[in-house]
């Protein structure tokens, strides 16, 4: 397993990170992506990933919430942290008008700026989306061709919605979200439509931790180790196997970040 969303930088890690990662290694997690989300958290992954070459890789971005807060030189920032070889992607980037933490103008311009970049620098774009799906699409639209892969990370959106990502080629990032059965309902009934060619799994943590783990953890806090849990969930929607969402999402995964064959 290959989990695709690690916010391994957050503060709730600062006591135990390596604990954590040893922990990932013994349940099976064989990489993981530290997400990137504003220059600052991104040159921390980078630093982090560097701790572990062949097993941590990251993202070099600017989430929508950050969007207000960059600074004039942060386009360059990012395309040097991206002329690291553990950079694997753009992001987490995209459109949140679910709390406008910044303004949707700002976020609008910071994340197109990003694609932009994605599409000079020949890499992946991790993207975030919430209640902005429209121009959110749009703003990709021209771009489906000149960009290796489109992630649509940690998905919560409709089936029309899910179906117009897979029609444009994007991967489909799959959390603890689904193992909630009140806010994740919606999603639960749509992740068959997900063909395992298109399908990544990760757990955003420390967020979104899996309700199906049993008995309850003590910590709130979710960590990778857990990523199994979201498999077990996956296989009981689907009418895919364990073993074939976790062959396949790895196949998928090493694609489209171009990890090489570290992980054989």
């Amino acid at each position: 397993m290959i989990d695709i969303g690690v916010n391994l930088t957050n503060t709730r890690f600062d006591k135990d990170r390596d604990l954590v990662i040893s922990r990932a290694q013994s349940a099976g997690i064989k990489a993981m992506l530290v997400t990137g989300t504003s220059v600052l958290a991104s040159e921390k992954a980078l630093q982090l990933c560097q701790q572990y070459p062949h097993y941590l890789y990251s993202t070099a971005g600017v989430h929508p919430h950050d969007a207000d807060h960059v600074s004039a030189d942060y386009l360059e920032r990012l395309r040097q942290l991206a002329e690291h070889h553990q950079v694997k992607a753009i992001g987490e980037c995209g459109l949140d008008f679910n709390r406008n933490f910044s303004k949707p103008e700002q976020q609008l311009n910071v994340f197109s700026e990003q694609i932009q970049l994605a599409a000079q620098l020949n890499l992946p774009l991790f993207l975030h989306q919430r209640d902005a799906f429209e121009p959110w699409f749009e703003l990709l639209q021209p771009y489906f061709s000149k960009i290796p892969a489109m992630i649509s990370h940690c998905f919560t959106g409709s089936l029309a919605e899910v179906k117009q990502c897979l029609d444009a080629g994007m991967y489909i990032g799959i959390t603890g979200w689904l193992c909630d059965d009140k806010r994740g309902q919606s999603l639960q009934e749509l992740v068959r439509y997900i063909p395992l060619d298109r399908l990544m799994i990760e757990t955003d943590a420390p967020y979104l931790t899996p309700k199906n783990i049993k008995p309850r953890p003590k910590s709130s806090r979710n960590e990778p180790a857990y990523l199994p849990y979201v498999v077990t969930r996956l296989a009981e929607l689907t009418d895919y196997t364990e073993t074939e969402i976790v062959t396949q999402t790895y196949a998928n995964t090493c694609l489209a970040f171009a990890l090489g064959e570290h992980h054989d």
